[in-house]
């Protein structure tokens, strides 16, 4: 049961990290866009 546990955590742990790094390339490729519009006009 301790192992399920540690499991679960280290699987949360995880997935919070996969979120952060998506949504930071996210915002990256979306501050480009805007800059280009920017940019065009």
């Amino acid at each position: 049961m301790i192992f399920f546990d540690y499991f679960m955590y280290l699987l949360s742990m995880i997935f919070l990290v996969i979120c952060v790094l998506l949504g930071v390339g996210f915002l990256t490729l979306l501050e480009r866009k805007v800059l280009g519009y920017i940019q065009i006009r």
